[in-house]
């Protein structure tokens, strides 16, 4: 494995400035392209299982997080509040309580649950310095967040479907956890008063539904409630947290969420917080490590590099460019053919233009392995590449999900 803070510099796909601020990394239009469709892919995969999107701001009253708990058992990790207008607001440091309020905006029926609400949205963490580290510990998160609220007895369902859309993810992203944890709680007084053995039960059964390997480790659960993290590593064997998925009876009670039943009467809802890849940070910086840079290509900034092999080929390489649609192409056309086929070499797919091809109206597509394909007509090649170049999620199904209520 490469050091993404190495090598994403290299690759020109973030930085960093002393005066924006340590923890605070900037993304450089190649790095952008790669985050953003790392987004849509998400997106895409969230619509399919059944999840709505919303969108909320990243600030909230201190006493949204007096509320939810965080304000008592996680302030060390928040930003100081700010006075404006009388009122103190808060860098929110988590998506939760914003979720529990939308859910609480109106009345809900049992017919409508389980609802699941999905978001990828900005939170901001005082993270100390000595623990920042290129895009894998930053202090301004794009979370990919979710929350799934249910009856008691969607609980399980859900926190497996949930796994289960994670470990897509990853076979699709060519990540491999390093191993699953269930995180419970510890000693001390930073947890909340809760029903967790229940909570716990129901993880270690998703797990074993699962058919998953794990380890019980007392100490990390969140401070409302146990959860399954997904560890990954990088390449000097550091363990983080990219996914999870955590029950929470915590909230719903604070926030005073119900339902009406079947039964005409209120019940609460269950409260699952499910991440996919976590943090778009760390899930890049993952992404860089595995692949060195060699980014499926749906991933890739440049899908297709089109080099006409002397001046004379430029006009139809500009020709062949405005015919590729929505790839991401570039004309390289500085230099010997040579070094621009080695500067490229991360490149998914690389087309050699010569006089041959320019006459036939084709293109000789070079594969990242050096391997050369046979001149083709150039619209069928562009489909070609097209069709290996689409987002995973816009061509297969997602499995396992429970069937989503209608409305």
């Amino acid at each position: 494995m490469h050091d993404h803070r190495k090598l994403g510099r290299e690759l020109g796909l973030f930085g960093t400035d002393p005066l924006i601020g340590a923890g605070l990394p900037y993304w450089l239009p190649d790095g952008a392209l790669v985050r953003h469709s790392l987004e849509e892919y998400v997106r895409d995969l969230e619509r399919r299982a059944g999840y709505r999107h919303v969108h909320s701001p990243v600030l909230g009253k201190r006493e949204l997080y007096e509320i939810s708990g965080h304000w008592a058992h996680y302030r060390d990790e928040m930003y100081p509040p700010m006075d404006v207008g009388g009122e103190q607001l808060v860098l929110r440091p988590s998506l939760c309580p914003h979720h529990a309020l939308i859910y609480r905006s109106r009345g809900r029926s049992y017919r409508e649950l389980p609802l699941r609400i999905a978001e990828l949205g900005g939170m901001y963490r005082a993270e100390l310095s000595g623990v920042l580290g290129g895009l894998s510990r930053v202090r301004a998160i794009q979370l990919n967040d979710a929350h799934v609220f249910c009856t008691l007895d969607q609980v399980e369902d859900e926190a497996v479907a949930a796994l289960a859309l994670i470990r897509q993810a990853y076979d699709a992203l060519g990540i491999s956890p390093a191993r699953y944890r269930l995180s419970l709680a510890g000693e001390g007084g930073k947890y909340v008063a809760g029903d967790w053995d229940r909570a716990a039960g129901i993880l270690r059964a998703v797990l074993d539904r699962s058919g998953l390997a794990y380890d019980a480790v007392e100490g990390e659960a969140a401070f409302y409630g146990p959860k399954i993290d997904v560890q990954i590593a990088d390449g000097a064997g550091r363990e983080s947290t990219l996914s999870t998925v955590q029950v929470d009876f915590h909230q719903p009670e604070q926030f005073g969420l119900e339902y009406v039943g079947a039964d005409a009467a209120k019940h609460r809802p269950v409260m699952v917080h499910r991440s996919i890849i976590g943090s778009v940070e760390r899930a890049v910086a993952q992404l860089v490590e595995v692949h060195g840079g060699a980014f499926p290509a749906w991933l890739a900034p440049v899908q297709l590099r089109l080099l006409p092999v002397s001046e004379a080929e430029l006009p139809y390489a500009q020709e062949v460019l405005d015919r590729c649609g929505d790839l991401r192409v570039e004309i390289a056309s500085e230099g010997s053919l040579g070094a621009r086929i080695r500067e490229g070499r991360l490149v998914p797919y690389q087309a050699v233009i010569g006089a041959q091809e320019a006459a036939a109206g084709a293109i000789s597509v070079r594969l990242r392995d050096g391997s050369r394909l046979d001149a083709q007509p150039v619209d069928e090649a562009l489909a070609r590449i097209s069709e290996q170049s689409l987002r995973p999620a816009s061509r297969a199904p997602v499995p396992g999900f429970p069937a989503r209520p209608s409305r």
